[in-house]
């Protein structure tokens, strides 16, 4: 799972069979450093007690917001503060790179079919 050597993240998410279903490829003190493969929409969710970044390393996404839409091209980044209700959007195909507690549940209090638990997070990207 977690290797001590050098990793590319966008050819780890590149390599990703599915869509919505980020693989931890790191750790960071509290945190867990994701990846993932993404098109089309995941669900509204919220995360209440952490917060969330997105980091684009391929694509464009779109992060609806309540109040507002945010783009996200390739090298940009955004902070989905906690507790704030978010859509992730993929019109394409997009490569991302997360950085998320190591609590924190992939759709917050919400599950769907795209819903992924923290154990199948952390298999092999």
């Amino acid at each position: 799972m977690l290797k001590p050597d050098p990793v590319d993240p966008r050819a780890l998410a590149a390599g990703l069979a599915e869509l919505w279903s980020p693989r931890v490829i790191g750790a960071l003190d509290d945190s867990y450093i994701k990846v993932a493969k993404v098109r089309g929409e995941l669900v509204w969710h919220s995360h209440d007690a952490q917060d969330e970044l997105f980091f684009v390393l391929q694509g464009r996404l779109r992060l609806r917001l309540p109040d507002r839409d945010v783009e996200l091209g390739p090298g940009e980044l955004f902070v989905v503060p906690r507790g704030v209700q978010h859509l992730p959007i993929a019109d394409e195909e997009c490569l991302l790179l997360l950085i998320e507690n190591k609590d924190t549940a992939h759709t917050g209090d919400v599950v769907s079919e795209r819903t992924r638990s923290i154990e199948e997070q952390l298999r092999d990207a």
